[in-house]
């Protein structure tokens, strides 16, 4: 714990035949990997709250397994009894995670077993408007015409989300193409740009393993832009904690605070404004060897991938792109990218809220996650035709045409890209026959269309995009890059008094619907808090414990203050996350100018912990400004010989 991941809770106390695991008193064991410390415990001391005396090891199928949480890739293990999982562990790949794993990717698993879970497929009835229960057949047949006829009038588009395999991602790429004829199609259910757009297809797409977790290990200097490691990418962020210990590698992160990715990388920070990202890249130099890791975030930083790759033809360093989702690289490396003259995601909802758009194709797609999620909302209830392809009930089910239920992970083949571009494949731990792969599911819509597809199994699929990639010569070190962006950064915002930049990112444990049915880990999520520098705290009169109101025309975020060593004039939320869903309540992104001020607790809620710091603290603000976990529940608890 101390060691691996930076968290110093947890500890052996006594000796000899009196030693026992132990954790602070004072302190909950608040960690990302906890559950790293179960599965080496050599003598089951240590256990997982939502495994602990519910099956034998010999009783449990075991199936080997990818991560489907984010782009780090991890290798898993799914075990398995009767119908249901009840255990995932870090699968041992040295290339990759090594032997670990992050909490997340080990408990949050529980999602598909809800209650809201979709079995069968829903048809709306164009009489009284409920969805009723249909065969796949007639679902089939219905969801068909209704495409057609979206084609023969003003077009559909698709939206499938960044969690999809490479084989349900290339079979979406395939159906727009073939069976909707269109070239509206897109990944990026989050901020996304025209430069973003382009920097992909110039420095990313069709370049695999052009940066791997190696070269990280061997790196002599890695820069962190609009990316948060153990938020975003956490076995990234293990490896560069690694390299730092052993090697004495620098990190730099280019961010508003110090966070701690910094503190336990023993990096160093650039702090700096939101939108200010531009400007720090183009002041930089960089030594031989060094490596630039970019975040999704710096899509919504005009200028900001512009500048990150001009750093690295002017350096000679890697550069690399790290999304959050599983998906999104091999969406990206089967086209699912909107080419030139076609609309990406907002242009899609903005034509389907305007009436533009008579049809729309939806795979794992969140309203919430959406640059304005009231415009998704309105948009999906207003377009014509709608189809959905989803596992659980969602806004996006409610107001479908049409809902297929597919597969979650566990009860399907495919494969996964990481970050790196390397191939993350899966396999089949569980046959419920409730649903079928989005992959299978339009293969078989397709050819209700009279369009072949080819993709009748994952192996077809498989196959399929093999024949289709192409492989691209790698980047030079320093060799200037056919079609990168050059988007000039816009004037920088100035607040004025009451307001402040928002700073914002998702935490890796918040309100994401694939973390639901796990309250053990639920109860290790972070504290939500507003954060600002104890001089833009003084200017509007709050003190340590004030409750702090962050504003815009949609609505307003209210919580405790953190004083934090942000610059003065901006704020930071947690993006998604119980009491702050910044995009819904907001409807702005990170950048945006807010109006802050001094509140009052919600009704019914009161400070949960010792919020506040004294302004003058760093180590102090940087300790909170983590946020704090809740003790009451915990995903890892001390058995037998524990205190």
């Amino acid at each position: 714990s101390e060691q691996i991941a930076g968290d110093p809770f947890i500890e052996l106390f006594e000796r000899g035949a009196l030693q026992q695991v132990a954790v602070y008193e004072d302190e909950p064991f608040s960690s990302y990997f906890s559950g790293n410390t179960v599965q080496i415990c050599p003598v089951g001391a240590l256990t997982g709250a939502s495994y602990r005396f519910r099956s034998r090891p010999f009783d449990l199928v075991s199936t080997p397994s990818a991560c489907e949480h984010c782009a780090s890739g991890c290798s898993m293990r799914t075990d398995s009894r009767r119908g249901r999982v009840l255990r995932r562990l870090a699968g041992d790949e040295p290339e990759v995670n090594e032997e670990w794993n992050c909490d997340k990717g080990r408990w949050a698993f529980q999602y598909a077993s809800q209650r809201d879970r979709i079995t069968t497929p829903l048809v709306r009835n164009p009489e009284t408007g409920e969805q009723v229960e249909v065969s796949w057949a007639d679902a089939l047949d219905y969801a068909a015409r209704g495409l057609r006829e979206c084609v023969e009038g003003d077009g559909a588009a698709v939206l499938a989300g960044g969690r999809h395999s490479v084989e349900d991602a290339a079979a979406y790429r395939a159906f727009a193409a073939e069976a909707l004829r269109t070239g509206d199609h897109d990944f990026r259910i989050r901020g996304h740009s025209d430069e973003e757009s382009a920097f992909l297809r110039s420095h990313v797409q069709g370049r695999p393993m052009a940066v791997t977790y190696a070269d990280l290990d061997r790196a002599t200097a890695v820069l962190l832009v609009a990316f948060e490691p153990e938020e975003e990418s956490p076995i990234v962020f293990l490896r560069l904690r690694k390299a730092a210990r052993k090697h004495g590698l620098k990190v730099t992160s280019i961010a508003p605070l110090t966070t701690p990715s910094v503190t336990k990388t023993m990096g160093s920070l650039i702090r700096c404004t939101p939108g200010g990202e531009p400007a720090v890249l183009d002041g930089l130099e960089l030594p031989a060897g060094a490596v630039v890791l970019v975040g999704e975030r710096l899509a919504e930083v005009p200028g900001g991938f512009s500048a990150a790759a001009r750093l690295a033809e002017r350096s000679g360093a890697k550069l690399a792109w790290i999304p959050r989702r599983a998906g999104e690289r091999g969406a990206l490396e089967v086209g699912l990218l909107p080419g030139p003259g076609a609309r990406d995601t907002s242009a899609i909802m903005m034509a389907a809220a305007a009436g533009e758009l008579d049809g729309l194709v939806v795979g794992a797609v969140d309203p919430e996650d959406l640059p304005d999620p009231l415009l998704a909302t309105e948009a999906l209830a207003r377009v014509p035709f709608l189809v959905s392809l989803e596992v659980r009930r969602s806004p996006v089910t409610d107001v479908a045409d049409v809902v297929f239920p597919v597969s979650p992970v566990a009860e399907k083949s495919g494969t996964f890209l990481d970050w790196e571009g390397r191939e993350r494949p899966f396999e089949q731990s569980l046959d419920n026959g409730v649903g079928m792969s989005d992959q299978r599911a339009l293969h078989l819509l397709a050819a209700e269309m009279g369009v072949g597809l080819r993709m009748p199994s994952v192996a077809a699929a498989r196959e399929l995009v093999r024949e289709r990639f192409e492989l691209r010569p790698a980047l030079e070190p320093g060799a200037p890059v056919e079609g990168a962006p050059t988007v000039a950064a816009p004037a920088a915002v100035t607040p004025t008094a009451g307001q402040a930049v928002l700073a914002t990112w998702h935490w890796l444990l918040d309100d994401g619907r694939m973390q639901d049915g796990e309250p053990h880990l639920a109860g290790t999520r972070k504290a939500p808090r507003v954060h600002l520098s104890g001089a833009t705290a003084a200017a509007i009169g709050a003190t340590v414990g004030s409750w702090i109101t962050v504003s815009t025309a949609r609505g307003a975020v209210t919580l405790p203050l953190v004083v934090a060593d942000l610059p003065d004039g901006v704020v930071w939320l947690p993006s998604f996350t119980p009491g702050s869903h910044v995009r819904t309540d907001l409807g702005v992104g990170s950048g945006a100018l807010v109006d802050i001020a001094v509140g009052s607790a919600p009704l019914a809620e009161a400070p949960a912990d010792n919020a506040g710091t004294e302004a003058g603290s760093e180590a102090e603000a940087h300790t909170d400004a983590v946020g704090a976990s809740t003790p009451a529940s915990q995903s890892v608890e001390a058995g037998s010989g524990a205190s």
